[in-house]
């Protein structure tokens, strides 16, 4: 039994039929998942609700 080759492929240079939509839909699934993340990072960013440091440290004690 033989391996298969790239060449014997069907669609080996371009992507056609089910497969090329398959491609399309990950991609665009990945664009609105984004999109939504986004959107989600700006609504629910509370900077209000961080703490505040006065003081740097230059020297962390050790025991």
């Amino acid at each position: 039994m033989s391996e298969p080759r790239l060449e014997d492929i069907e669609d080996y240079n371009t992507l056609k039929g089910e497969k090329k939509k398959i491609v399309y839909a990950v991609i665009l699934a990945g664009l609105i998942m984004g999109v939504i993340y986004t959107i989600a990072v700006k609504i629910y960013d509370n900077k209000e609700d961080s703490i505040s440091v006065e003081k740097s440290l230059n020297k962390i004690p050790m025991k």
